[in-house]
């Protein structure tokens, strides 16, 4: 009897010196673990797990670089990457073609500090849902519809905006990263009957195109069926803030595919109209289903008309312009090329090179 009790006296011992080091190794641990101010701790726990915190982050811009329009590409990047001091990261997205081309235009010009990755899109995933028969073969463009499969590209961000290559942005672009998004909507875009100043102009110079009406064709039964008044107002899709995730819970780029599927079918929209093939599926798909963007962020359709002219207010208090339309800055006629030329940085390759009356021959 006496063994045993001496047996249970040692191992009594030595559980009490095992429970003694664990609780002197935990506390290690907490002696040790960094402080967090109340600020840092709200943050932390507002942080998905797996997220970068908020003063961490950087702002990701989506902006796709073609061959014939890389110098456009670069002014629109010179533009944003001047404006801020936020940390901006460009992914930007070419073909094959265009790859050696982009990468030499950013490393031999002052473009070289900033933060970027250059994505090739594949044009194949565009088969059988692209007709060519534009009146504008630009806008058929493989690079044209990048922003349907934005969840598809190697993107490390939830959030990103996505910018066309004819616009150039004068505000700061962490005031539009930071545009707060309704629940269930996975994207923000500027709607075509905001800006009354240029809404006249518009309706004026090139009539019906800022409404459904000048994207998709009323004659046909696919149209009908979506129960969209052809006067309710358009908007831009050249210009819009992006929710990935919400994106992706939607499937919207699968909604996106199946009309421009429809499209190749039955011809419910021209690439003849208003916003080419590329604007009509963005329409039907978040039709009443997007936030709208403050209207200064898209001050656009400088490139619909050679002759009308906005404001000299209405130019400096517009935090992006945007040259949508056949008259692009880098070409001629065009107009406000001043705004432009501003931020266009002289390709070193000279492959790309501006239009200008005095180098007409």
């Amino acid at each position: 009897m006496s063994l045993l009790r001496q047996i249970n006296r040692v191992l009594l011992v030595l559980l009490v010196l095992l429970v003694g080091l664990l609780l002197h190794t935990s506390l290690i641990k907490t002696l040790n673990r960094p402080h967090l101010s109340d600020h840092q701790k709200s943050v932390a726990a507002q942080a998905p797990a797996g997220r970068v915190p908020e003063k961490d982050r950087v702002i990701p811009v989506v902006i796709c670089s073609s061959e014939e329009r890389v110098g456009a590409t670069m002014a629109t990047i010179n533009s944003i990457y001047s404006n801020t001091h936020a940390s901006v990261f460009f992914y930007i997205v070419t073909l094959r073609d265009a790859v050696k081309l982009t990468r030499r235009y950013i490393i031999k010009t002052k473009l070289k500090k900033i933060q970027y990755k250059i994505l090739e899109f594949n044009p194949m995933v565009l088969q059988g849902k692209v007709k060519p028969d534009s009146s504008r073969p630009d806008l058929l463009h493989p690079l044209n519809f990048v922003r349907f499969h934005l969840p598809q590209l190697d993107i490390n961000h939830n959030r990103v905006i996505y910018l066309d290559d004819d616009v150039i942005v004068q505000g700061d672009i962490e005031d539009l990263f930071n545009t707060p998004l309704k629940p269930g909507h996975a994207a923000a875009f500027s709607t075509d009957c905001d800006l009354p100043s240029t809404h006249e102009m518009v309706r004026i110079s090139i009539g019906m195109q800022t409404t459904y009406m000048g994207f998709l064709d009323y004659r046909k039964q696919e149209i009908k069926d979506l129960g969209i008044h052809p006067r309710d107002c358009s908007f831009n899709p050249g210009v819009f803030v992006a929710d990935l995730v919400e994106w992706k819970k939607q499937k919207i780029t699968k909604q996106l595919e199946k009309w421009m599927e429809e499209n190749f079918r039955e011809n419910i929209y021209s690439s003849a109209m208003a916003g080419g093939v590329a604007t009509p599926p963005m329409l039907i798909v978040f039709h009443n289903k997007y936030t709208t963007l403050d209207s200064l962020w898209n001050v656009r359709h400088l490139g619909w008309s050679p002759n009308v002219h906005y404001s000299d207010s209405l130019l400096q208090e517009a935090h992006l312009l945007h040259w949508n339309g056949p008259f692009k800055p880098w070409n001629y006629p065009a107009v406000h090329l001043d705004l432009w030329e501003k931020w266009f940085i002289p390709d070193p390759s000279r492959k790309f090179s501006l239009e200008r009356p005095e180098s007409d021959s």
